[in-house]
């Protein structure tokens, strides 16, 4: 495969809407940085999907990104992050670039996580991320001897993408599920949002959370974390083309897109169809 060498846009990658999040955080760290967004919503959600598949889907859509002119890409997706970000670091970049990067979401997470718990951290996930146990590593690594408490939310993102965030029944399972996590460890002190959808939520998260409890959404760690890679790695920083600009691309039919994704993104988004 032959990749272009120019300078060109941050990629962000998700399944579907929710790295939409994290992109909205990228944009207000660096405004002047060009990013181009692919959802592939066409075979959302990855939540319940194998390691294999996401892998794969994942990696088709770093490769596109990749000949799209990217040299870094942002998985804004924790299902994407556990489940194919290891494989692609080290198995695919060496043989596709060994100068272009792939960075995930759940790591920076970790590390801001330690600043707000004094040991007992919950996470609230997609059954994917929750059985990946990615978060379980990365906090037993980092901070031996927390607890980390996971509760798998099977539906929280498929109500996003229903805009059904403010309804009656959203606020029934968001209530539900946090109970029981709560019952499972009372003394939680901080909760990571371990997907990109669960910012949408976050009104309804907070009335069924006791106020002392520190909830992490991934877009501002994420994207202060990036700010830091880019300064530590100005060799990279120099690939990323400067001119405040966002292209949005879709595995799905682009009007369907481009009307939640406005909702998602608070302005009018123009998308286009691809296929993977």
């Amino acid at each position: 495969m032959t990749l272009p060498t120019a300078p060109g846009p941050i990629g962000v990658f998700d399944s579907g809407y929710g790295g939409l999040t994290i992109l909205r955080s990228l944009q207000k760290a660096l405004p002047d940085a060009d990013f181009l967004y692919l959802g592939d919503n066409a075979r959302a959600p990855y939540g319940s999907r194998s390691f294999e598949t996401v892998y794969r889907f994942t990696l088709e859509a770093v490769e596109y990104l990749f000949r799209s002119g990217c040299h870094l890409v942002i998985l804004a997706c924790n299902t994407a992050s556990s489940k194919a970000l290891r494989s692609i670091q080290q198995r695919n970049l060496p043989e596709l670039d060994p100068e272009r990067r792939v960075l995930g979401v759940i790591r920076p997470t970790v590390e801001a996580v330690g600043a707000h718990s004094a040991g007992h951290i919950g996470l609230v996930g997609t059954p994917g991320t929750v059985a990946s146990q990615s978060y379980d590593i990365e906090i037993g690594k980092a901070y031996p001897g927390f607890r980390l408490t996971s509760r798998a939310c099977k539906l929280w993102a498929a109500i996003v993408e229903a805009c059904e965030a403010d309804s009656e029944g959203a606020d029934c399972f968001v209530k539900a599920d946090l109970e029981a996590l709560l019952a499972q460890d009372p003394e939680i002190d901080s909760l990571i949002l371990g997907c990109t959808h669960y910012p949408l939520l976050l009104d309804t998260i907070k009335r069924h959370l006791p106020p002392h409890v520190k909830i992490l959404s991934q877009g501002d760690i994420v994207a202060a974390s990036l700010v830091d890679y880019l300064r530590r790695h100005p060799e990279m920083d120099a690939k990323i083309t400067r001119g405040g600009t966002t292209r949005y691309l879709t595995t799905e039919e682009a009007s369907a897109f481009s009307e939640l994704a406005t909702m998602f993104m608070g302005h009018p988004v123009c998308a286009q169809k691809i296929e993977l």
